[in-house]
């Protein structure tokens, strides 16, 4: 039988005159100790030089029983001198140490030594001098302080792991700690805090992992990577470093997409990698990444920088995803040298610079991120670099919005820009550009480019702008599709020596002309549409050329096409409506007008043609959207209140709705007048909820109430754009927003009018790849940027419009009054057949009135009840069956012809299955 194993020795370290049993050093009891003993130490401070070269534990223990539970005594280790460090561990089995603080001879030599073996280490720490792991020691470190050191707080050069927890390195003279070799090492909710220099550095092959830990007020790098060096930051803040936030000068290499790994995971072994972590208050950069670095930045924030937010240089690659880059001194993304950088679905806001700015030989690609409120362009690209920019959203600068120079080339898709003092886009120089799906919104110009390399437009719209909507000088370009909507000045300018290729652009309601050819210019216009200008549709200046072939325009205020002296221009299928005149022309004009024609013109030099009948669509072309006609009048009528809500009241039914309307009209009225006698308007929402079932007059009111609020002058057209989910909702990523953007564009001044609003949100949510939510937050997002021009209402079944608007807080803020639509009784319904058969000239009988009264009464009010609908369907078959039985008729009188009996009334049955 084997004999069980020896039970470690306790030996107790204490004064001897009051201890006879204790040891009177702490080196005499290691001394006597045997591999696995315990050693107790009094509380004190032992001047010696401790070498343990065996598995042992030093406690610190108060021989009187004092020692509150969990809290050890204090015992202090002083080194004998500068040479030596007051506690050194070389190789051996398990070291336990707790409740030991280590006073070192020197701040710049070591205090405690780690050579060997594995050392778990809790309470105490270091006063004077730095922790040394070296050799292939292993350490795990908790509640420790290590303060007092000089040159760096802790330098740790070891094949093992080092784990620090609980800790604090505190106002090392130096760098605070220094992690070389094949360290690994892990700190858990541990500070790095008043380092002189860097606070920590990860070097030669180390690798680095920090938890929900904090580095702050260092001289320099908070995190300093350089050589093959990694590091992994979780949940981490880094603040207030008079230096960069982080610098990586060099480090392991990433896979090739790590925002994109394939399971996941972070690692620690792959670059430098920051995951919910702030970077703040930086005298530098927030990341600065040069050398061969990589680095990849997940759900981070970086804000307050002396520098740039994310600065990459050299070879380096970063990767950006759900990351805010906040109040930068320096441009938010600086990216030179042959750099790459990648962001997804991050945001720059308050740049004193730009808010990317891209050189040399530099590579980018924005992907669904936003670039807000910059001192200069939110995008500058130049040099040789090149930039893809997916559903960028930019806004806010003085300058231009994207800003393309030098050979860069740049590729835009379905992105916005908004609110700028200059260009929304500008190409210049030997620059190229794609460009595809850009919506531009406010901004002094819309796009200008004027570049040596190819220029593509593809599709893109432009709303608002203070001055020109497009200008196009010389250089290869090409614009195909695309709306122009409410330019300051002119829809299109084409620039002296300018040749481009313009085809299937609407320009409407430019407050100048609509297309301005320069002199010496020759672009070719095809399929160009110029809607309301308040000037010529088409001036082609002296000298100017050109071919011009399929374009209509609509409504001009000066002539539909003005030539200066000299011009030759080539104008082919030319249609002219709604104007003064057609063609006017300078002295030495001499154009070429082939199958050119004019429609209700006063003074027209083109033969007349008759219109084709209006498009099924909006000017949209989208499917879902209902907007005006592209053969509307010229203008639009000035409207009284008075008129609007005659027509409201004569509507059949709906007395809540009206005496709500007029409540909401006297609301505004009093806004007005508190507004012109200089008091503060109240707090005012016209954006409505129409709860009601199908037919009830929801669109029919919600087109008044825009017209309403034109004539009170609170907007500024009133008109109606209808929208359902399909036009608000995408296929595939990316598609949503602009989807959402367009339609809203189309409505500003105006009513946005979203019928069965509930889809959106539909009860229990939905499955797959729906886009719903993105259209709900753009949407929400809009109606705040836009508060003023337009108004919005969502229209639905009652109880499922209440589940809408509690889908998304940002609704029920902005959606708080809601307008019930209540059914139509049997009476209201006879009376809109009355005013269909009057409105068509047709007589109802008595009888017939009589029948219609029982028949409503009659008609289920299930699913299938259109309310409005229904009158009007039951209308449309009285009709055919009048014409039916009138057929019969030889020699049919007017009477016959105009009446409506009750013989014409459907049969319930037919009603039913219908």
């Amino acid at each position: 039988m084997t004999p069980p194993p020896a039970r470690p020795a306790i030996l107790y370290v204490a004064d001897p005159a009051r201890h006879p049993a204790a040891h009177p050093t702490i080196a005499a009891a290691l001394t006597a100790a045997a591999d696995g003993d315990e050693i107790r130490i009094a509380p004190g401070e032992y001047t010696e030089a401790l070498r343990i070269e065996r598995g042992v534990s030093l406690l610190a223990w108060t021989p009187d029983g004092q020692d509150p539970p969990g809290r050890p005594a204090a015992v202090t280790v002083a080194a004998p001198d500068e040479e030596r460090p007051g506690l050194e561990v070389t190789a051996g089995g398990a070291v336990v140490l707790r409740g030991l603080t280590v006073r070192g001879g020197a701040a710049n030599r070591p205090a405690v030594r780690l050579a060997g073996g594995s050392t778990q280490w809790s309470g105490g720490g270091t006063v004077r001098g730095r922790l040394e792991v070296v050799g292939d020691a292993q350490a795990a470190l908790r509640d420790l302080t290590l303060t007092g050191a000089a040159l760096t707080g802790a330098l740790l050069r070891t094949t093992g792991t080092v784990h620090l927890t609980d800790c604090l390195l505190a106002d090392a003279d130096g760098t605070g700690l220094v992690a070389g070799g094949s360290t690994r090492l892990e700190l858990e909710r541990t500070a790095v805090r008043g380092a002189s220099g860097s606070a920590l550095r990860v070097r030669e092959s180390a690798r680095v992992v920090l938890r929900d830990s904090r580095i702050e007020r260092a001289g320099r790098s908070g995190l300093l990577v350089e050589d093959q060096g990694s590091a992994l930051l979780t949940d981490c803040r880094v603040r207030e470093c008079g230096g960069e936030a982080v610098r990586v000068l060099g480090s392991s290499p990433a896979p090739a997409d790590p925002a994109k790994a394939a399971d996941g995971t972070l690692r620690a072994d792959d670059g430098v990698r920051l995951h919910g972590c702030e970077l703040t208050d930086s005298g530098g950069d927030a990341v600065s990444v040069t050398g061969h670095g990589h680095v990849l930045l997940t759900a981070c924030v970086l804000r307050d920088c002396g520098g740039a937010g994310v600065s990459a240089g050299d070879d380096a690659r970063v990767w950006l995803a759900d990351t805010r880059i906040v109040r930068t001194a320096a441009a938010a993304l600086r990216v030179h040298g042959t750099a790459r950088l990648t962001a997804g679905q991050s945001t720059v806001r308050d740049s004193d610079a730009n808010g990317l700015l891209a050189a040399d030989d530099a590579s980018v690609r924005l992907e669904d991120c936003e670039v807000g409120e910059c001192r200069f362009s939110p995008v500058h690209v130049g040099g040789r670099a090149t930039a893809v920019l997916i559903r960028l959203r930019a806004s806010g600068s003085p300058e231009h919005g994207v800003h393309v120079v030098g050979a860069a080339t740049v590729e835009i898709t379905d992105g916005s820009v908004a609110r700028c003092g200059m260009s929304g886009l500008d190409v210049a120089g030997e620059a190229r550009a794609e460009v595809r799906g850009l919506s531009v919104l406010r901004c002094r110009n819309g796009i200008t480019a004027a570049a040596r390399g190819p220029v593509r437009l593809l599709d893109c719209a432009v709303t608002d702008g203070e001055r020109a909507a497009v200008v196009l000088g010389p250089g290869e370009i090409e614009l195909t599709g695309g709306r122009v909507l409410r330019p300051g000045t002119a829809g299109l300018v084409v620039e002296a020596g300018a040749r481009p290729r313009v085809t299937d652009l609407e320009v409407r309601e430019a407050a100048g002309s609509g297309v301005v050819v320069a002199g010496d210019a020759e672009p070719q216009l095809r399929g160009v549409r110029i809607v309301r200008p308040g000037k010529n549709g088409l001036i082609v200046e002296a000298g100017g050329a050109g071919v011009f072939e399929d374009c209509d325009i609509a409504g001009p205020e000066f002539p539909a096409v003005h030539l200066g002296a000299g011009a030759t221009p080539v104008l082919r299928r030319i249609r002219v409506q709604d104007a003064g005149e057609d063609l006017s022309a300078d002295p030495g004009a001499d154009p070429v007008v082939e199958e050119c024609v004019s429609v209700r013109v006063k003074t027209a030099l083109w033969p007349a043609a008759s219109l084709p009948a209006p498009a099924a669509s909006g000017p949209s072309g989208a499917s879902g959207i209902k907007g005006a006609g592209p053969d509307e009048p010229a203008e639009e009528a000035e409207e009284s209140l008075e008129s609007l809500l005659g027509e409201l009241e004569e509507l059949v039914g709906l007395a809540r709705v009206k005496q709500d309307v007029a409540s909401l009209v006297k609301l505004m009225r009093m806004v007005q007048r508190r507004s012109a006698a200089g008091l503060a308007a109240p707090p005012l929402s016209r954006h409505l909820v129409f709860a009601g079932n199908p037919g009830t007059g929801k669109t029919t009111v919600a087109r008044l109430y825009g017209r309403i609020l034109a004539a009170v002058g609170l907007l500024e057209r009133g008109h109606l754009v209808e929208a359902d989910r399909s036009a608000l909702v995408g296929e595939y990523v990316g598609h949503t927003g602009p989807k959402t953007q367009r339609v809203f564009q189309e409505a500003m001044g105006g009513v946005l009018f979203i019928d069965e609003a509930y889809s959106l949100a539909p009860v229990g949510g939905s499955a797959g790849n729906d886009f719903a939510q993105e259209a709900i937050a753009t949407l929400v997002k809009l109606m705040e940027d836009h508060r003023d021009s337009v108004v919005v209402i969502v229209a639905g079944y009652p109880a499922e419009m209440e589940h809408f608007i509690d889908s998304n807080p940002g609704l029920a803020s902005r959606f708080n009054r809601t307008l019930l639509f209540e059914d139509y009784d049997t009476a209201e319904l006879v009376r809109i057949v009355e005013q269909h058969a009057a409105s068509h000239q047709y007589d109802l009988t008595d009888a017939a009135r009589a029948m219609l009264d029982t028949y409503f009464s009659h008609v289920p009010r299930d699913g299938r009840f259109g309310n409005g609908r229904s009158a009007r369907q039951a209308f449309q078959a009285m009709t055919e069956r009048q014409a039916y039985r009138v057929a019969e008729i030889d020699e049919p009188t007017e009477d016959d012809l105009v009446t409506l009996s009750e013989l014409d009334l459907p049969e319930l049955e037919t009603q039913q299955t219908s």
